[in-house]
């Protein structure tokens, strides 16, 4: 049997998948790991809220613990979690009036209840590609240029840049072409690259 460490994400994730609904607890909890890390993640970034990003976290963790057996596709658990959270995100910006003033950046943290800053403990098996330019100063102003740009562009970098989803991916999660998720992305290259640019 192959390793879920061996492979692709996609297919890492459709063996955890399969593993779970077969009952294998272990499994169960290794995919929820995975989940969560990629969850919270996208949700912070999409949703802008710490607090809507847990609270869309949590409901991502018990749909995939509560529907892990009923996946028809499990090489396409990765598009049904984004989606999951990306719908999620929608619905709790439909509750809230007019877009957040700021992000929270993850270096930063969550406000805490005494008016300071609480460390963010965000789960990470591997040292990924946005850790790798979060631990940079280069990587502070992308994070930066992210959050400026508007939430749908936003949206499709993150998944195509940093998620490393397909363009098809994409596509399915925002409901959008392949075409319309590549004009997206070119014009957030752009626009980051401004952003970017040396005054």
């Amino acid at each position: 049997m192959r390793s879920a460490t061996d492979t692709g994400p996609g297919a890492a994730y459709a063996i955890l998948v399969r593993d779970a609904a077969a009952g294998d607890r272990d499994a169960m909890e290794r995919l929820l790991m995975r989940a969560q890390e990629v969850a919270y993640r996208f949700s912070l970034l999409i949703c802008g809220h710490p607090e809507d990003a847990e609270d869309v976290m949590q409901d991502a963790l018990l749909k995939t613990y509560q529907h892990v057996s009923r996946i028809s596709d499990p090489d396409a658990f990765r598009t049904w979690l984004y989606t999951t959270v990306r719908n999620a995100c929608l619905m709790k910006r439909r509750r809230r009036v007019g877009e957040p003033a700021h992000m929270v950046s993850i270096e930063q943290g969550a406000r805490s209840a005494d008016g300071g800053f609480a460390e963010l403990d965000v789960a990470d098996s591997a040292r990924g590609p946005e850790q790798q330019l979060q631990d940079s100063w280069a990587g502070q102003r992308l994070q930066s240029a992210l959050q400026s740009l508007p939430r749908a562009y936003r949206a499709v970098i993150v998944m195509r840049e940093i998620e490393g989803l397909t363009t098809r991916e994409v596509a399915e999660i925002t409901g959008l072409s392949e075409a319309n998720v590549k004009q997206r992305l070119h014009r957030a290259r752009v626009m980051l690259r401004h952003k970017l640019e040396p005054s």
